[in-house]
């Protein structure tokens, strides 16, 4: 898949169809660019992202403290101020180091295209975690009744993309958070949903955390779990490292002076996982295994 289909359609296509002057006569125009106070904007309520990372706003903060902004803020007129966007990390920062007014742009968009660009902006320049973006698609197509599939051409992704996405608002909260927070990647995700017992997928979840099992090793549980032609469904224990276990490990790592971990999926299957921190320990390790 090329980068631009990737990325999606890009908010500039969004934007690329208003006219855009150096500066309005008339304050809020659409097409033009002005200096807007801070608290004459309200935040955009279709805004995907629920949480932003601190370290990314202190950059912006540094960046704005010391080159100003680069990249316009995009508004809209609404009331007797403006509603945001698109810039929202933006807006944070500049509030952060003190301004008290910002350049924005303004533009002439409807509802819908204010809930498209929310979507376009986050997709495609600071990507939001599965479970955001799988909310933002829920809420889109539930307010204007779209398929998977126009909202596809709408953004510029694969409509299976965005229909595994919305898959995983089926899992229980527990492993959302899991997801969202970054604990369990959006491969294990899937894979879990191969797991019809939301308890179990709770636990197997609880298992990718604690013992780092692999997308492929979760994928093999599903399918030790999946009902037999009498319609019961086996269960795969939670396999605990016995003593023995804990000290082949401990073997390992004195022997390879890394970290090393033996990740067992059932009581004869398993990984045994080396870790290396740089390229001159890889070769290290790499160089033992070959004698």
């Amino acid at each position: 898949m090329s980068e631009k289909r990737r990325l999606g359609r890009g908010l500039d296509a969004l934007l690329g169809a208003v006219a855009v002057a150096e500066r309005s006569e008339t304050p809020g125009t659409p097409g033009s660019t002005l200096q807007v106070p801070l608290d004459q904007i309200v935040p955009n309520p279709h805004q995907p992202r629920k949480d932003f990372d601190t370290e990314e706003l202190t950059a912006l903060k540094e960046s704005l403290s010391t080159h100003g902004l680069l990249q316009l803020v995009v508004v809209r007129a609404s009331g007797t101020g403006y509603q945001l966007i698109a810039g929202e990390r933006r807006l944070r920062a500049a509030k952060e180091v003190g301004w008290t007014e910002i350049p924005v742009r303004v533009v002439d968009f409807n509802e819908q295209q204010v809930f498209e660009a929310a979507l376009v902006e986050n997709i495609q320049r600071s990507d939001l975690n599965p479970i955001e973006k799988a909310q933002g698609f829920q809420e889109y197509l539930k307010q204007f009744q779209l398929t998977h599939e126009e909202l596809a051409k709408k953004i510029g992704l694969d409509r299976s993309t965005i229909t595994n996405l919305l898959r995983l608002l089926e899992l229980p909260l527990p492993v959302q958070d899991a997801v969202r927070t970054g604990q369990i990647s959006n491969g294990h995700a899937r894979a879990l949903l191969a797991l019809d017992d939301t308890e179990r997928q709770s636990a197997v979840c609880k298992d990718i955390i604690a013992k780092g099992l692999s997308v492929r090793a979760v994928e093999g549980l599903a399918k030790e779990t999946k009902p037999d032609k009498s319609g019961n469904v086996s269960s795969t224990a939670e396999v605990q490292k016995t003593a023995h276990v804990q000290g082949i490990e401990d073997e390992l790592r004195q022997l390879f002076g890394t970290r090393v971990e033996i990740r067992l999926t059932t009581e004869e299957r398993g990984q045994v996982v080396i870790s290396f921190e740089n390229n001159a320990e890889f070769e290290r390790v790499l160089g033992m295994l070959r004698r």
